[in-house]
């Protein structure tokens, strides 16, 4: 090793950078120094000499020196916690606490003897306090006061005390529940114009309360797409996590429609019958939805917008200049095209700068009916959810947070260099997507996130959960570690970067309890051991599929073993439905595909053996009568087989009701498949409507 290669192994381990992993086979890996030099890159480090390289690692060791106070804390109601404050040696400095809902705590000074340290030229000391176990939960504020003219200037920094452990709702600590997942785009009925909306969920919902007395909802994300051609038609990346898409916003239920004259209505119902007949195609064409949707919203905001302006401004007040950016950049994207980093003037790619404001004063109009589309999404979600809760579910709608965003949409030019550049979020080879993942999102940085008190995190939760009984966390692996790809680089040659889990799931556990949410966390794939038990002990729920749940001894995994806090469902929206897993959609559609990367005879063993596994089981607990069975029962089986977990939630796929068989997303694919575009279907794979699930 290099003394250049020796300094990259030791920034990239003080920066929280794994140097080292273990694949799905077991195997022990090392990242390649390319990768080690593109990751620290993306986190602001020079590595390109090695005297870069050292004055980088005696950055990252005095860092904490630099700063009086940590620029975020995050501490467990009920536990006290050490604070160390840096100041000029010889010193002295006051510290307290200005609490969230008013008032002030000062903070005793505990003994602390350490030697000071030399830093860019001064000597430094370290002193210690103590923040008491009975702050009461919130967003506070750490003020460090000088007290001697050696000190510097007032310091302030954010301080965050989140529960030890996010309680069950009293519905899920009654029992177990049972509840729907359903991509919701897919479930089209015949009032629909287009695409499945958030009057079809309302839909759903009540029939599933009603009839079945289950208790939520799961959906796909809802957040905002390209509100210009082409609009990205994966739930999973999208501009903004924290706005949503207007394109689900149901014509039908219009706040104000009967306000409207009837020359509006006309042009309304006209424009809603177009959009209906996109219904008859055997794929989901979001740009044509949303082009005759705008077009009629455009027409109701002429007439409604002034008169709900009140209401609008609400909105407005509780997400600030955030709406007021995305809205922008929504306005910018149709002119300039929604690649804001390809397409568009230097000079437009600053939120902040002077030719931004003069094109929001410009088109103020234009602004203020994005800003209330985003109103009128939301009215009509908090509606569905108020629909849901009224039909007799204990939770409703249970929405789900993406991953990562697209890293050219709005979130990426708003929040700036909170974004790592010129790095992708994926996942290494695991066994069913075995050369790798890019998901072609950038990930958050852990140090400006830190930096910036945590608030874009904050934010963005505060709204997903606003409408919603539960929050999935999609990969929320991520919030430990997470798989960074650098551009240009193959998906294997990735970088685990670690994450301050403490302060991520403390801050999810504060703002989910505050929103009265269950949380569940999609702890698929390569997961840690220790992870799992960390999630169950702060009150996050895990994820459980039959399709991955083995034993030691190589045999389906005993229901009586599944997780008690935990989300049991048969299968997950990357994989085909249960009917077409059991006859190996998966492997055929790979094979097509290219994805795999041993034979597909072995492969298609592999889990032949596999499912013959499942048949026998579920044969031996007396829930199918014959191994060889028909694949509706054996469907019906594996459902009766969750019946028999302690899990708190357990998950119907709609998909599963119906007898779809095709895969709605083949990771690791683009265009090669219609990933997300495929409505819903029968066996026969001709699409059904909503009517034909309700009524049937």
């Amino acid at each position: 090793m290099t003394d250049a290669t020796a300094q990259i192994v030791d920034l990239s381990r003080a920066k929280g950078v794994d140097t080292q992993w273990w694949d799905w086979r077991g195997e022990h890996r090392q990242v390649p120094e390319s990768t080690l030099r593109a990751v620290l890159e993306a986190l602001g480090e020079d590595t390109s000499s090695e005297e870069s390289l050292t004055a980088a690692l005696e950055g990252a060791h005095v860092a904490p020196w630099r700063r009086t106070l940590p620029p975020t804390v995050v501490q467990r109601e009920g536990d006290p916690l050490r604070l160390l404050v840096h100041v000029p040696h010889g010193s002295a400095v006051g510290v307290h606490v200005l609490l969230e809902g008013g008032g002030r705590r000062d903070l005793e000074q505990l003994e602390h003897v350490v030697e000071p340290r030399d830093v860019d030229g001064g000597v430094v000391g370290e002193a210690a306090f103590e923040l008491p176990a009975d702050l009461p939960l919130g967003w506070h504020e750490l003020v460090a006061e000088p007290e001697t003219a050696l000190s510097a200037a007032t310091e302030r920094a954010v301080l965050v005390t989140v529960p030890q452990c996010l309680e069950l709702p009293a519905l899920l600590q009654e029992g177990r529940r049972t509840g729907l997942m359903a991509q919701i785009y897919q479930a089209r009925s015949a009032g629909s114009q287009g695409i499945g909306d958030l009057g079809d969920l309302a839909t759903l919902g009540e029939w599933a309360a009603r009839e079945h007395g289950w208790h939520f909802v799961l959906v796909n994300p809802l957040h905002a797409a390209e509100p210009v051609a082409p609009m990205e038609p994966s739930p999973y990346l999208p501009t903004s996590r924290r706005f949503l898409n207007p394109v689900y916003i149901d014509l039908r239920l219009l706040p104000g429609l009967e306000e409207l004259p009837e020359s509006a209505r006309t042009q309304i119902d006209e424009l809603a019958a177009h959009a209906r007949a996109l219904n008859a195609a055997d794929t989901i064409d979001r740009d044509a939805v949303w082009a005759l949707k705008e077009a009629a919203l455009r027409i109701a905001y002429r007439h409604l917008g002034q008169g709900q302006a009140g209401e609008v401004a609400r909105l407005h007040a509780r997400e600030g200049q955030a709406i007021v950016d995305f809205a922008t950049w929504c306005s910018l994207a149709a002119t300039h095209g929604p690649l804001w980093e390809t397409d568009w003037p230097q000079e437009l790619q600053d939120p902040g700068s002077a030719a931004v404001d003069a094109h929001r004063e410009a088109h103020r109009e234009e602004i203020s009916f994005i800003v209330w589309t985003q109103w009128v999404v939301r009215s009509q979600l908090a509606a569905t959810q108020q629909r849901l809760r009224d039909a007799g579910m204990g939770v409703g709608v249970i929405a789900d947070l993406a991953v990562g965003i697209h890293p050219e949409g709005a979130d990426a030019w708003a929040l700036g260099d909170a974004l790592a550049r010129g790095i992708d979020v994926g996942a290494p080879p695991d066994q069913f997507n075995q050369l790798g993942q890019n998901w072609s999102q950038p990930p958050w940085r852990p140090d400006r996130l830190a930096e910036l008190g945590y608030a874009p995190f904050r934010d963005m939760l505060r709204a997903v959960l606003a409408e919603a009984g539960g929050l999935r966390i999609n990969h929320i692996i991520g919030l430990f570690r997470l798989w960074w790809v650098p551009e240009d680089a193959d998906p294997g040659d990735g970088a685990y970067v670690r994450y301050d889990h403490e302060a991520l799931i403390g801050i999810l556990a504060l703002e989910a309890q505050r929103a009265g949410a269950l949380v569940i966390g999609e702890d698929l794939g390569v997961v840690e051991p220790w992870v799992r038990e960390y999630l169950d002990d702060r009150g996050v729920l895990g994820t459980s599929v039959a399709w991955f749940e083995w034993g030691a001894d190589g045999r389906p995994l005993p229901p009586e073993d599944y997780r008690e806090l935990a989300l049991a469902t048969v299968t997950t929206h990357d994989l085909p439905p249960s009917a077409g897993y059991l006859a190996l959609e998966h492997v055929a559609l790979r094979e097509r595909l290219g994805l795999l990367t041993r034979p597909v005879q072995e492969e298609r063993a592999s889990e032949e053996r596999s499912t013959r596994a499942v048949r026998e089981a579920l044969m031996g607990r007396g829930l199918l009568s014959d191994v060889d069975a028909p694949v509706s029962e054996v469907v019906a089986a594996l459902h009766g087989w969750l019946d028999l977990t302690p899990s708190r939630l357990r998950g119907i796929a709609l998909t599963d009701l119906v007898g779809d068989v095709r895969a709605i997303n083949q990771p690791g694919t683009d265009e090669e498949y219609p990933n997300w575009r495929l409505p819903l279907a029968g066996p026969d794979r001709r699409p059904i409507t909503l009517a034909e699930v309700v009524e049937g």
